[in-house]
């Protein structure tokens, strides 16, 4: 449920993103069409199902254990800005990126 809720949360960030752009980004003028747009919408309800399960992780694990683990989410967020947006992607956030999932797998280890 865990990773559930990290991928979630991954992909709620990433239709966001596509919302804005489709949106030619925020702007006051554009707050009402682009809050209301589906991207946007889908990413709202992405994040309302990763809180629901969010809280089901909470009562069957440490928090100590599984807020940690959940900053994997980052490390896939860098990948998805690389791989679906194109984004260039200097090597200190990779770095950055590994270290977070190293620190994830360490603390994961019983």
């Amino acid at each position: 449920m865990l990773f559930l809720n990290i991928m979630l949360l991954v992909c709620g960030q990433i239709v966001w993103k596509m919302g804005l752009q489709a949106q030619g980004g925020l702007h006051f003028s554009s707050l009402l069409s682009v809050v209301f747009s589906p991207l946007i919408l889908l990413g709202i309800a992405l994040y309302a199902i990763a809180t629901g399960l969010w809280f089901v992780v909470l009562s069957r694990l440490p928090l100590s254990l599984a807020y940690p683990i959940q900053s994997a989410a980052y490390a896939l967020g860098i990948w998805a800005a690389w791989y679906i947006f194109g984004e260039s992607v200097p090597l200190n956030r990779w770095i950055g990126a590994g270290v977070i999932v190293v620190g994830a797998v360490i603390i994961a280890v019983k």
